[in-house]
C-alpha cells in the first residue's frame, strides 16, 4: 500500500491548562481535513516539532513488534508513542517526579493516574491562584488539583520484583502491612500469585503528599498491555495517565494496547458516533466486570466524568491512531477549525466502515489472549468441531518470531464481524467481563492482606461515599432537567 506524505503538525495555543497553568503550547494533529471512507490512511508521525525529514512508522510494525527492545532508538520510529505523554502543569509534574526520587529501589517505568492527577470535575480555583508554587512543596499537588487534594495513584514498573521489595522494605517498612514482616519473598509471592500481579501500598505519605502506589514486574505489565491477559493494567492505560519514567518496551506494548482499545470500541459502536461516545466506550472497557461497579462502591457517573473533563487528553491519545486506521475518521465540519482540538466543548462526529472484511481484520488484530477468548466463544456459538477449529487457529497463528505474518482476517473473523451488531456487542462485552472479572475481584480481596484491614476499610468507605455522592448528583441533575421544560413553558 502506498503511503501518503507524512502529516505536518501544527502548533496551537490551548485555551486551558490541563492541570493548572503551564501547558500553554501543545502539538496537535492536523484538523483541517475530513477524510472520506475511500481514502488511504494517513500515517502518524507524532505530536512533536515538525522537521524537514519527519519519521513515520514502517507499515508492518504492528505485525511483528519486537518486545525485547532495550533502547528508544529501537522503536519503529523516532516519535513513536509520544501521543502517550499527556501534558500537565510543569510544577505539578515536577512535584510528582520528586516523589519518585524518595524511593531508592530502582523504578524503571512509572505513571500517575486517577482523579488526583486528571480531575473528574471542574477545578474550583482560577489558574492565577496556582502559579507561584514551589515544585518540591506538597502544596504544588494541592493547588494543581484546584485546591482539592486527593490521594495520588502511581504504578511502578520494576525489573526484579523481590529485590525491589527487599530494598523498599528496608527503606519504607511503614508502607507495608503486617505482611511485610514476613519478608520480600512473601510479599512477592502474594503479588505474583494473587490477582493481577500488582502489589499496592495505599495511604502512605511521601514528600508530604498522600499517595497509593502499585508495584508490578515489567514483564507482567508488558504482557497485559500487549495480550490483554487481565486488562487490569491495560485498562488503566486506556485513559490519560501521566508517564513520569518511560521505558521503550512498555511504550511499544502500550501503543499496541491503545490500538486494541480503539478497535474494540469500534466493534461496539454503530457506523456513526461522537467523540464522547468513542472515548466513553474505551474508558468503560476496564470497568466491565469490575466488582466495584456492581456493588455500591463506585460513582455510577465515573466514566462520563472521566471523559467529559478530559476530552483534549483523550484526543491526544487517540486522534493520531484514528488518523492511521483505514476504516474510521473524523467527519465533522468543526474539524475545519484549526484550533478545534483544544476546544473542550467540541464533541465532533466520526464514521466507521462496517465492511465485514475490514471489521474482520480488526477482530484478527485483537490482543492474543483476548482474541483467543473471542474465538472460543464463537466456536461454541457456531458449533465448529474441535479438529476444524484447531486447524483454523494454527493457520491464524502469528507467534512465529522468525517471519512477518500479516494479521488479516479470514473467513472465521469475517463471519464474526458479520454478526448482527447487537449480538457482536453482547459477545464482546461478555468476553471483556470474563477477562476482567476474576483478576479484579481477587486483586480486591488481596488488598485486605497487602494494605491491612484498616486501610482497606478506609478505601472501601471512600468508594461508598463516592457512590452516594454520584447518586445524589445524578438525582439533582435529573430534577434540574425536569424543571427546565416547565420553566420554559411558564415563560
Amino acid at each position: 500500500m502506498a503511503l501518503r506524505r507524512p502529516l505536518q503538525w501544527q502548533t496551537v495555543k490551548s485555551s486551558r491548562s490541563f492541570i493548572g497553568p503551564g501547558a500553554s503550547t501543545i502539538k496537535y494533529w492536523p484538523s483541517n481535513h475530513v477524510r472520506d471512507l475511500s481514502s488511504q490512511p494517513r500515517r502518524y508521525s507524532g505530536p512533536s516539532k515538525p522537521s524537514n525529514t519527519p519519521s513515520s512508522p514502517p507499515p508492518d510494525w504492528e505485525d511483528n513488534p519486537n518486545y525485547n527492545i532495550s533502547k528508544f532508538a529501537d522503536l519503529p520510529h523516532s516519535n513513536f508513542g509520544v501521543n502517550q505523554h499527556i501534558i500537565i502543569n510543569d510544577e505539578f509534574k515536577e512535584a510528582l517526579r520528586q516523589i519518585l526520587w524518595q524511593f531508592r529501589a530502582p523504578i524503571r517505568y512509572a505513571f500517575a493516574y486517577g482523579s488526583g492527577v486528571f480531575p473528574q470535575s471542574k477545578p474550583s480555583v482560577t489558574p492565577s491562584s496556582a502559579t507561584s508554587v514551589h515544585p518540591n512543596a506538597p502544596l504544588a499537588v494541592e493547588k494543581a488539583q484546584g485546591g482539592n487534594p486527593k490521594v495520588i495513584d502511581f504504578i511502578f514498573g520494576v525489573s526484579y520484583t523481590q529485590h525491589w521489595h527487599s530494598l523498599n522494605l528496608h527503606q519504607h517498612r511503614d508502607h507495608y502491612s503486617a505482611l511485610g514482616s514476613l519478608g520480600s519473598g512473601a510479599v512477592t509471592a502474594v503479588q505474583e500469585k494473587w490477582g493481577a500481579g500488582v502489589y499496592f501500598n495505599p495511604y502512605v505519605k511521601v514528600n508530604g503528599t498522600l499517595i497509593k502506589y502499585g508495584v508490578v514486574n515489567l514483564d507482567t505489565l508488558c504482557t497485559d498491555l500487549s495480550e490483554w491477559t487481565t486488562l487490569y493494567l491495560a485498562g488503566r492505560l486506556h485513559k490519560p495517565v501521566k508517564i513520569l519514567r518511560d521505558d521503550p518496551r512498555v511504550r511499544l506494548a502500550n501503543q499496541v494496547n491503545l490500538l486494541a482499545a480503539l478497535r474494540t470500541a469500534l466493534l461496539l459502536l454503530p457506523p456513526s458516533f461522537t467523540e464522547q461516545e468513542l472515548y466513553g466506550t474505551i474508558a468503560n472497557i476496564s470497568y466491565m466486570g469490575d466488582p466495584r461497579m456492581v456493588l455500591p462502591t463506585e460513582d455510577p457517573s465515573k466514566v462520563a466524568n472521566i471523559v467529559g473533563n478530559n476530552l483534549p487528553n483523550f484526543r491526544r491519545l487517540y486522534a493520531p491512531l484514528i488518523d492511521n486506521l483505514p476504516n474510521v475518521q473524523f467527519n465533522d465540519s468543526k474539524c475545519s477549525d484549526p484550533e478545534w482540538a483544544a476546544d473542550e466543548s467540541a464533541n465532533v462526529r466520526l464514521v466507521q466502515d462496517m465492511d465485514p472484511i475490514k471489521r474482520g481484520n480488526m477482530v484478527r488484530r485483537l490482543p492474543k489472549a483476548f482474541r483467543s477468548k473471542v474465538y472460543f466463544q464463537y466456536q461454541k456459538k457456531f458449533q465448529i468441531p474441535q479438529l476444524e477449529f484447531n486447524k483454523m487457529l494454527e493457520a491464524a497463528s502469528d507467534e512465529d518470531a522468525t517471519r512477518i505474518n500479516r494479521r488479516e482476517g479470514g473467513g472465521f473473523e469475517r463471519r464474526i464481524a458479520s454478526e448482527p451488531p447487537e449480538d457482536l456487542r453482547a459477545e464482546i462485552r461478555g468476553v471483556i467481563k470474563r477477562t476482567i472479572g476474576w483478576p479484579s475481584t481477587s486483586q480486591s480481596i488481596k488488598s485486605f492482606f497487602t494494605a491491612g484491614i484498616g486501610k482497606s476499610w478506609r478505601y472501601m468507605g471512600e468508594k461508598i461515599a463516592n457512590y452516594q455522592k454520584g447518586k445524589r448528583n445524578a438525582a439533582e441533575e435529573a430534577k434540574a432537567a425536569a424543571q427546565k421544560p416547565k420553566e420554559q413553558k411558564d415563560e
